[in-house]
């Protein structure tokens, strides 16, 4: 009698190994047929393929969180609106503890139509848990002709009555203040330079 089954089609498994040889993965492991994987050995494979799938997934989200924090893809916030982060340049004691806890005040309101401070406008800040009025005197946004551009948002802190809490101005003063602020002649009086 003649066999009338057919010859099954190789079922071997081929990978290249780290040389770039050509390897396979079945034969006469596990008492099978020639050619065959065990059940067992096939799900020890599919297990190490998901757990090596699960692996470079984690590495992959890592890799992308860490370069993404690496540099800032958004324009820096250069005008001063509500919530911008601004630095105290008098020489104030609540100024000063602010820096020195590394907590920046906050804008919660410009006195403006626009919402928008410029040099020489007032705010209201939020600092160490207080309120206070500040005024601004030097920002990053550019300004008209002739006028400076700092590297921060620069402010000086004011009483209620309108006066300075510090009695000295750390960082140079654009000219325009004179101008603009004439009603601050003691913030004018307390600046040390003028630029």
């Amino acid at each position: 009698m003649r066999s009338t089954a057919q010859p099954r089609s190789g079922t071997d498994l081929h990978f290249r190994d780290w040389e770039g040889q050509k390897r396979s993965v079945g034969g006469n492991e596990g008492g099978g047929r020639p050619g065959n994987i065990s059940a067992a050995h096939q799900m020890a494979l599919v297990r190490g393929l998901a757990g090596l799938q699960q692996q470079l997934q984690h590495v992959i989200s890592i890799q992308n969180t860490c370069c993404s924090r690496m540099f800032s893809t958004t324009d820096p916030a250069a005008a001063i609106y509500r919530m911008t982060r601004l630095r105290v340049v008098d020489n104030s004691s609540l100024g000063e503890e602010s820096v020195r806890r590394g907590k920046p005040p906050r804008v919660i309101h410009v006195y403006k139509k626009n919402s928008i401070g410029k040099v020489g406008d007032k705010v209201l800040v939020a600092i160490m848990g207080q309120k206070k009025k500040a005024l601004i005197v030097g920002h990053k946004m550019e300004g008209p002709r002739m006028t400076p551009k700092f590297d921060s948002n620069n402010i000086i802190l004011l009483e209620d009555s309108g006066n300075p809490t510090g009695t000295r101005i750390k960082v140079p003063v654009p000219s325009l203040l004179r101008k603009k602020a004439a009603d601050q002649s003691k913030v004018l009086a307390i600046a040390s330079r003028f630029i």
